[in-house]
């Protein structure tokens, strides 16, 4: 019997090492920790890593603290624009929505489109409409305003900017044990994400974001698109990236560490390293991603100041971490 773990990340880049209050960094590990020990409840009695990797990311979309569900952040034109995806590393079945703002968890909707549609991708309003037929919770797109929220578009709008911020333009790209400049909150890389390993031996994934700040409406970045944002396959790895996300969508990111692995034998660890501190850097790529392989070896690498994350093996306690 396979030992199952899972990880889950809340968005590379944080609050700088020297900004944050201990009140902020303890609400944020005690989420990570609240998570990590719910999801890995359920693997802990024999459940599926699909089902996990849904409840973690269910979880971390409903929490505030970070740009998923409830707290997503605002577009340019003061609106919500969210997409998730998910994939079953047992079968390759995968489901993605984008653009969505009435479906309370869109992790679920993700799921929805995998399971109840021969499709994979659904956009905008056929992607509520599919999430309404499956039976899902429907809100009001207040639903998801936050007034931290409202404050970082305002402050974000006050500066003048012309489009929406990234953090590579605060962060400096760095090697393994290197530090980098230290990041705003405003401009976090937010998304979050779940890969996990059950006792059967399957592996799967899921990732969800509600965008970027002051984005311009129908932007998409990679969290939807299966192979940059997310990926999993039992004969590799499952995979949930954050970061610069038109970036990690040219360098295929997540389904470049399953190629490594698979075409050149690569360990976990090697591919996740070489996607996130060579590939990515250069082309101006910032961020990071979680990893689990088919032997529960788990790779949470990151070339950001630093990353929500945090991983929990059955029977163990949970591990977190937000900066190096």
């Amino acid at each position: 019997m396979t030992t199952a773990i899972i990880a889950i990340h809340g968005g590379a880049g944080a609050l700088s090492r020297e900004t944050i209050t201990p009140q902020q960094q303890a609400a944020y590990e005690t989420a990570l920790n609240d998570i990590l020990a719910q999801s890995g409840a359920l693997l802990d009695k024999g459940g599926s890593a699909l089902d996990a990797v849904t409840l973690a990311v269910r979880l971390l979309e409903d929490c505030p603290l970070f740009n998923a569900g409830h707290g997503s952040v605002f577009t340019s034109a003061a609106t919500h624009e969210m997409d998730a995806a998910i994939m079953d590393g047992a079968t390759l079945g995968c489901g993605s929505v984008a653009s969505i703002s009435t479906v309370r968890n869109p992790v679920l909707a993700a799921r929805a489109v995998m399971e109840t549609s021969e499709h994979v991708f659904f956009c905008g309003k056929p992607a509520e409409a599919l999430a309404a037929a499956a039976g899902l919770d429907m809100v009001e797109p207040d639903y998801f305003s936050t007034a931290l929220r409202r404050e970082q578009l305002d402050r974000v709008r006050a500066t003048g900017a012309a489009s929406f911020v990234l953090d590579h333009d605060a962060v400096a790209q760095v090697q393994p044990g290197h530090a980098a400049a230290p990041l705003d909150e405003d401009s976090k890389l937010g998304t979050v994400g779940a890969v996990a390993l059950d006792q059967a031996g399957n592996l799967a994934a899921a990732t969800s974001t509600g965008g970027m700040t002051n984005k311009q409406p129908g932007r998409v970045g990679d969290s939807p698109i299966i192979g940059a944002g997310c990926y999993a396959s039992n004969q590799s790895c499952a995979v949930s990236s954050t970061g610069t996300g038109e970036m990690f969508i040219r360098s295929v990111a997540a389904y470049d560490v399953a190629a490594q692995m698979q075409y050149a034998g690569r360990t976990l660890a090697q591919a996740a390293d070489n996607v996130v501190f060579d590939k990515l850097p250069a082309i101006g790529g910032v961020g990071g991603l979680i990893a689990i392989d088919a032997q529960g070896n788990v790779a949470l690498p990151f070339n950001s100041e630093g990353m929500y994350r945090g991983y929990r093996r059955i029977g163990q306690d949970p591990v977190v971490g937000i900066y190096r």
